[in-house]
């Protein structure tokens, strides 16, 4: 091998590259190995295991089969820590904390020495941050996700985190069930360690993983603890060793048309709206400008396929026996860039000619039976959101996508949880309930409340859905009428700051459009004469720098000196 590869590469500086290899060879033969084994390449394999990340339950097993597949190829591999994030452990936000995983992962393998690297993640922010940061460092890559966990069963009924979570909860508030059930089923709605067991925002990046040629196919679905997930870790740790010798980088396979792709399959899926932020997040890494209009495009002409919830009645075992994300991107292959590169070294074309169609046309829908016959996400536009906001519409109630209804606003999360479960709360059941200040900057962090509750009275009463708007994201396992990612973010200034009780709005799926129902002179007057927006805690640290270089939404919540300098275009690519 060349001196510049295995433990020979990235020598720390003492000024003296002899004693800097010598130095590095005597300590790691502290730990037991030959010189034999470390003349050998070195793969890195990324653990983020924790203590507060169930999501990872698994990664120690996964680290072993990637281990395995490695040194049967005669390669070392070498595991190593980084950020571990999950969504219900991460104060304030797990966003919040995605950009410092991404710098983390980013930094580790520029300063660490190996030829290639797994990045082993899963839940909802870990894998696009392994993504964003293995982009930037440059050394070949490939993903492996935990996986999902099993559903679980509550009286006679499947269930699983975190649809069904939040559909409990709903009935709990609404006082359909009582505290003994809602205490039953918290038991049983996680049955085992992995990810979210629906289409929710872990599920939805895993096959933006595999979509776009970063992960291996048919590597999305497999849940956590099944043998197929640990054939899946050691032929990862093999194609890495492959990866290495090739030295093919994310840059090369992350292309205009793999981003593409990836976008198409996220409609086709029914994916979470978080994998739009995301997704412009890794693209922005690669120097690519996030597209709205392409987006919108491509969802208008893709059918949802998958049936399973939030926008369907399916669980992520259910998909994967029916034959994973390579059974869906048969059915779209006519949409489909094909010529795009994956990580196996060959075309998404090659690949899709080896891989079986659907074992279960109730889960992975044909063309002629879809569950929608657009997209699952669309793309809006308005005087409430000159850069753009997404309405998850295959999520979202059919009566309701055509509404004008007079606002009823909250101005911040405290404000929200203050007064939306009092009786004295002035909201009807057509009424739409906007909540600012959960953006970005505002929260900080762009929180998922966006999943506004139903106000308890109206609950009580029945009512299962409105309209509700917020410059926040919402869980890729909720559902509901729910216009997200408003951008400009109130916080900054955006029209959605200017939005009072008592106002009107026109929400307009067919028209891809939302619409303040007050003149731009009104709009103008109310924001200057708003107060500007303080984030507390901004003074120093962490937080100080994520509010300082945060951009909005459609460019990906990064930070924008992470953003790659080399502009290569839009992504995606108009269909």
């Amino acid at each position: 091998m060349p001196e510049t590869t295995g433990l020979r590469s990235g020598l720390t500086d003492y000024g003296d590259v002899g004693f800097s290899e010598f130095l590095r060879k005597a300590f790691i033969k502290g730990a037991g190995y030959t010189d034999e084994a470390l003349d050998r390449p070195v793969v890195g394999i990324i653990n983020t295991s924790s203590g507060f990340n169930p999501c990872h339950g698994n990664v120690d097993q996964l680290i072993d089969a990637v281990s395995r597949g490695v040194m049967l190829n005669g390669a070392l591999p070498i595991a190593f820590p980084t950020i571990s994030i999950h969504e219900s452990f991460s104060q304030p936000t797990s966003m919040f904390l995605r950009n410092l995983m991404s710098m983390d992962t980013e930094e580790m393998i520029r300063a660490q020495p190996m030829d290639a690297v797994v990045l082993i993640g899963g839940c909802d922010k870990t894998v696009p941050a392994q993504l964003m940061g293995a982009a930037s460092a440059g050394i070949p890559a490939i993903q492996l996700v935990t996986g999902p966990m099993l559903s679980g069963g509550h009286r006679g009924a499947v269930v699983g985190a975190c649809t069904d979570c939040r559909s409990f909860w709903g009935k709990y508030r609404a006082e359909e069930i009582d505290k003994e059930e809602i205490e039953e089923v918290n038991s049983r709605l996680v049955g085992s360690v992995g990810t979210c067991t629906v289409m929710g925002t872990a599920s939805t990046m895993a096959c933006v993983a595999e979509a776009m040629g970063a992960a291996l196919p048919g590597s999305a679905t497999a849940p956590a603890v099944t043998a197929d997930r640990m054939r899946i870790a050691e032929q990862t740790g093999k194609r890495a060793v492959e990866l290495a010798s090739e030295g093919l980088t994310l840059d090369k396979v992350v292309t205009a048309e793999g981003i593409t792709n990836a976008f198409r399959v996220v409609h086709a899926i029914g994916g979470s709206t978080n994998a739009v932020v995301h997704l412009a997040a890794i693209a922005g890494r690669l120097g690519y400008s996030l597209d709205l209009e392409a987006i919108d495009d491509i969802g208008r002409e893709t059918p949802v396929l998958v049936d399973l919830k939030p926008s369907g009645q399916g669980y992520m075992e259910d998909f994967h026996r029916a034959g994973g994300l390579p059974a869906v991107m048969r059915q779209i292959r006519h949409l489909l860039k094909t010529d795009a590169l994956t990580v196996t070294g060959r075309s998404l074309g090659e690949e899709l000619d080896d891989a079986h169609d659907s074992y279960d046309e109730q889960i992975v829908r044909s063309l002629d039976n879809p569950v929608s016959t657009t997209g699952g996400i669309a793309v809006l536009r308005g005087n409430l959101a000159p850069a753009g906001a997404l309405l998850k519409a295959s999520a979202a109630s059919g009566e309701l996508i055509e509404h004008t209804g007079r606002v009823v606003v909250f101005e911040n999360s405290k404000d929200m949880a203050e007064r939306i479960d009092s009786d004295d709360l002035d909201v009807n059941a057509d009424d739409i309930i906007v909540l600012k200040n959960i953006g970005p900057v505002g929260a900080p962090g762009m929180p998922e409340a966006g999943y506004i509750p139903i106000p308890l009275k109206l609950a009580r009463a029945g009512v299962k859905d409105m309209v509700r708007i917020s410059d926040g994201r919402m869980s890729g396992t909720a559902f509901g009428t729910i216009v997200l990612h408003v951008s400009p973010e109130s916080a900054v200034g955006g029209p959605l700051g200017a939005v009072r009780t008592g106002d009107n709005i026109r929400l307009s799926l067919s028209e891809r459009s939302i619409e303040l129902l007050v003149s731009d002179e009104e709009i103008s007057a109310r924001l200057s004469d708003n107060v500007p927006h303080m984030v507390p805690g901004a003074e120093r640290g962490y937080r100080k720098l994520y509010v300082d270089e945060v951009t909005q939404a459609e460019e990906g919540l990064d930070f924008r000196f992470l953003q790659g300098l080399d502009k290569r275009g839009a992504a995606p690519l108009s269909s």
